[in-house]
Order: structure tokens, then C-alpha cells, then sequence
């Protein structure tokens, strides 16, 4: 797999929920951190994900907001 975004993070599915149109899919990056994504339910079928599957959260952003409390 190459691909031009360098946040990368590995781990393994623990959970698909899928809806009408759209999935939430859960994966847990190791150290606690659960990274939560929206996806068609087309691409949980062709990329076959389920709970306990390994894959990638790819971060691909052109901003990063950041804020603080008062």
C-alpha cells in the first residue's frame, strides 16, 4: 500500500456498525486510543472489514484546528 498521507496509525478493527447508507467503524491504535471513522457500507464490503480485522487510519488533513479554554 502507498499512499501520499504519512499518518498512518495500525490496528485492529473492534467495531462496525453499519447503517442505511454509512458504517462507523472503530479502531483501536493501541495505548487506549480508539480512532472512530464513517465510511459507505460499500467500502466495509470491498475492503472486508470486520471486528478483530487489522487495518490503518490514514490522516490526511490540509488544517488542524486547535483550541483552549479561557
Amino acid at each position: 500500500m502507498k499512499l501520499s498521507a504519512r499518518n498512518q496509525l495500525k490496528g485492529t478493527v473492534v467495531e462496525v456498525e453499519k447503517g442505511a447508507v454509512n458504517a462507523t467503524v472503530k479502531i483501536d491504535v493501541g495505548g487506549g486510543t480508539i480512532i472512530t471513522s464513517m465510511i459507505t457500507n460499500d467500502s466495509v464490503e470491498e475492503l472486508d472489514l470486520a471486528k478483530g480485522t487489522e487495518a490503518y487510519a490514514v490522516i490526511k488533513a490540509s488544517h488542524v484546528m486547535v483550541a483552549a479554554d479561557d
